[in-house]
């Protein structure tokens, strides 16, 4: 018995070593950090829910689509859109639309969803991020990243569709990416 005890409490110990130490955080190449013109957000990638808008995601950062890109939607209480070339909210890449990858995944504050237009399947470079709970989007709107630190600038985005003085991304990298 002395010896399950100890083995368990070893367990424990590497357990909470491991949480300590950061080492159920993302992976550097699955983390986004947005640095925007409020202070930095850093974003959880999460592909085991969208693996294509994760792949877009990375493909457009990697671009260098997102510098410099304004946020053109910001409803208070509700959420913060982005990735506009145009600043209209029509724009987009010039990648493929991506098929839809609903999940049963909830969108509570911090969460980061793809936009789309009515088709499901037509969702390109626009994402936004959650300010308060929007359950009302789960199962209609793909899921593909949570803030992890930031949400207090996220907070801070001028409001307005289009904000008078929008904010912007200045720079949108992977942490394992710093160019």
């Amino acid at each position: 018995m002395d010896v399950i005890r100890r083995t368990f409490l070893a367990a424990l110990a590497v357990s909470s070593l491991l949480l300590a130490t950061g080492a159920n955080a993302a992976s550097p190449d699955n983390t986004l950090i947005l640095e925007t013109s409020k202070g930095k957000v850093t974003i959880e990638l999460r592909p085991d829910l969208a693996p294509k808008h994760v792949a877009q995601i990375k493909t457009l950062v990697g671009k260098h689509f997102y510098d410099g890109i304004i946020f053109h939607r910001v409803i208070e209480g509700f959420m913060a859109q982005t990735g506009d070339p145009t600043g209209t909210g029509m724009g987009g890449s010039d990648l493929p639309d991506i098929p839809a990858e609903f999940s049963k995944t909830h969108f509570g504050r911090g969460t980061v969803g793809m936009a789309r237009a009515q088709d499901p399947d037509s969702a390109n470079s626009q994402f936004f991020i959650m300010f308060a709970d929007g359950s009302f989007l789960d199962g209609q709107y793909t899921v593909w990243g949570q803030v992890t630190e930031g949400m207090d600038v996220v907070d801070k985005i001028n409001r307005g569709e289009p904000p008078a003085s929008p904010d912007k991304i200045v720079k949108a990298r992977l942490a394992s990416n710093p160019n």
